[in-house]
């Protein structure tokens, strides 16, 4: 008989073993499987990060030369400004005015008229006709008035005419 309670002891123990192997297998597996399928998600989660990498510094290159041409553009522009600053101060636009008003005036608005032309064909507009001009650039024709609002349109204030309903 203790031959008996030791051949069941020792298949217990065999067995006990054998279940915690089978058990350590099983969820090992389970593990293994798991972290394929963590990796798989890395490797795509990591592959998409170097092509928006890729794509942030290509955008990053692109910016940058953009800016470097808007610099450009803009020492351009500052230095146009400056020429005018300066023809202006050549000018002196209040003897001028005080000497002769009305040519004063004509040059001003054929300036302004081509200035705003040049606008006009730079946004796509490039009729070019009278038409395109704002109303106070346009050649009004009939009488004009004492007051200096040639417009009957406008709403601007002008305290030497009254207007009346």
């Amino acid at each position: 008989m203790a031959r008996l309670y030791l051949l069941l002891l020792v298949l217990s123990l065999i067995g006990g073993v054998g279940y915690a192997a089978y058990g350590y297998y099983t969820s090992t597996q389970e593990r293994i499987q798991i972290l394929a399928e963590n990796n798989a998600k890395l490797e795509v989660a990591i592959e998409k990060s170097q092509k928006s990498i890729k794509l942030l510094k290509n955008e990053a290159d692109k910016n940058a030369k953009l800016s470097k041409e808007l610099q450009t553009k803009l020492q351009k522009a500052e230095a146009y400004g400056d020429d005018l600053r300066n023809r202006l101060r050549k000018l002196d636009l209040l003897a001028d005015a005080i000497s002769n008003a009305k040519n004063l005036e004509g040059r001003m608005n054929g300036a302004t008229a081509k200035l705003w032309r040049e606008i006009m064909g730079e946004t796509g507009n490039s009729t070019g006709s009278a038409n395109d001009l704002p109303f106070w650039l346009q050649s009004n024709t009939g009488t004009k008035s004492k007051g200096s609002d040639t417009n009957p349109k406008s709403d601007s204030t002008n305290s030497s005419t009254t207007k009346t309903n």
